[in-house]
């Protein structure tokens, strides 16, 4: 087996038994679903070659005083919910725009295919509403 899945493996493992205590099944579901979304999200840093691992600090004369964490990026769909709390879906928005919006204040570069997913989802929670624009045809999100 691969690195990765002997991981995911080790990882599913050490948390079975915290998902097994919960009865409902749906509830077991979900917990999993996100664990393994926010490995995915981890792993898409990882890949994109972004550096999670720890930073050596130095005094001013060179020596090594320790490791310190490296800030990480913010993922796509944090970043939507972080729209959604905010006024930004209060007029409809296209994917597109979107992922303008977040190139100019988050400094990233979502393709509309990392947007689209999670923007599906917000509307299958209700959180937003999805319409066509009548002016061209694509899909639209605004708060529900």
């Amino acid at each position: 087996m691969s690195k990765h899945t002997e991981k995911l493996k080790r990882q599913l493992l050490e948390i079975s038994e915290v998902v097994n205590a919960f009865q409902s099944e749906a509830v077991q579901l979900r917990i999993v679903e996100k664990l393994l979304d926010s490995m995915m999200e981890s792993d898409r840093y990882e890949s994109d070659g972004y550096d999670q691992s720890r930073r050596i600090h130095r005094t001013e004369n060179g020596e090594d005083v320790g490791y310190a964490p490296t800030k990480k990026k913010p993922g796509a769909t944090k970043i939507l919910y972080q729209l959604l709390g905010s006024d930004f879906f209060a007029e409809a928005r296209s994917i597109s725009s979107i992922a303008e919006y977040c190139r100019e204040h988050f400094n990233t570069d979502f393709k509309t295919s990392e947007l689209s997913g999670i923007l599906l989802k917000l509307s299958n929670e209700n959180k937003l509403i999805r319409q066509r624009s009548q002016d061209n045809n694509r899909f639209e999100y605004i708060k529900s």
